[in-house]
């Protein structure tokens, strides 16, 4: 199982603190650090920012929104970073929900999801193989464009540029049976947003035949600390925010993950108080059971104990969120 450094997006501003980890994880063996967006800093110019200040470790987007820009501007995106790198881009793409796709990215949330993510795919597959020009006879990302308002004129194209690598991993933040199933077949990797070694009968049937090589690369948020409950609190004030904040009360596909993974209940007294206003209790409300099972947290030796149960299953690549080098520095001893 590799090691993978995951920092996210950023809150009110750049963390000076992301350059230093990145560094660290690099010399201590990791094999990628990932950024992240939503509504905020997007997920490439900080990548390109680790870039420059490495040499050796992958970079990954865990994800870069698909709302956010067309497929080939995306594929743009990737092949150029690829090139800066020296081979080292990873591109992992996420739907996201409606509430951010229509309210941010001001778009139509696709009414076919899977159909929409297998579209956005398929054109960054011909991007980057670059065999002819790029044609999608798409319901959701046409190429050229011939839609009512069309000039009429759109010429399917190739990439100017040469892609550095045709096989650029693509990796998919997916997290329903059917979405999950699709990834195994048109991805490099699937990017589970919570996962629990415990419970993964969960995803038994749509990983069902996985092909050789597919990276399976969950986040999990890592502390050495000796007070496991507070070790917890950024996890559960994570999952407060994403099972109650991030989708509408009667569409929020992380609530609906957890309640699949067997906390319903728990889950929508979750989404209930958050969206009360009630956030702080919402937080609280969050069962320690969930989020310890998600997270690495706890003295070196059960954190020793728990990733054994990590590198038991088909994890290929843990992508911890770890806020300091100690951490880090267990993590890669543990891990051998």
């Amino acid at each position: 199982m590799r090691l993978g450094l995951a920092l996210g997006y950023w809150g009110r501003g750049p963390d000076p603190g992301h350059l230093p980890l990145a560094q660290e994880a690099e010399r201590l063996g990791y094999d990628s650090v990932w950024t992240a967006e939503a509504w905020g800093s997007d997920a490439f110019t900080p990548l390109t920012w680790l870039a420059a200040h490495t040499s050796r470790i992958r970079l990954g987007t865990a994800v870069a929104q698909m709302a956010a820009r067309t497929p080939t501007a995306t594929a743009m995106h990737a092949l150029t970073l690829d090139h800066l790198s020296g081979g080292r881009m990873m591109l992992g793409l996420g739907l996201s929900g409606p509430q951010v796709v229509e309210g941010w990215y001001g778009r139509a949330f696709p009414a076919s999801p899977l159909t929409a993510t297998r579209e956005y795919v398929d054109t960054i597959r011909q991007v980057l193989a670059r065999e002819a020009p790029v044609e999608v006879d798409g319901r959701f990302h046409p190429l050229p464009y011939r839609g009512a308002d069309a000039v009429g004129i759109g010429k399917a194209l190739k990439p100017i540029t040469h892609p550095l690598r045709s096989t650029l991993p693509v990796l998919l933040g997916a997290e329903g049976p059917r979405n999950i199933a699709q990834t195994t077949r048109i991805a490099d990797g699937w990017l589970p947003l919570y996962w629990s070694p415990m419970r993964t009968g969960v995803y038994a049937r749509s990983l069902a035949g996985l092909p050789p090589g597919f990276m399976v690369a969950p986040m999990a948020r890592a502390k050495v600390c000796d007070d496991v409950a507070e070790g917890l609190l950024p996890v559960k004030a994570m999952l407060g925010f994403y099972i109650g904040g991030m989708g509408h009360a009667a569409r929020n596909f992380h609530a609906d993950l957890m309640a699949r993974m067997g906390f319903e209940e728990e889950a929508r007294r979750v989404q209930e108080l958050f969206l009360a206003g009630r956030k702080e209790e919402a937080v609280l409300a969050v069962p320690d059971a969930f989020a310890d099972e998600i997270s690495l947290v706890g003295p070196r030796e059960r954190i020793a104990e728990r990733l054994e149960l990590w590198r038991a299953g088909p994890v290929t690549d843990l992508l911890v969120t770890a806020p300091d080098p100690r951490t880090l520095r267990v993590l890669a001893e543990l891990n051998g």
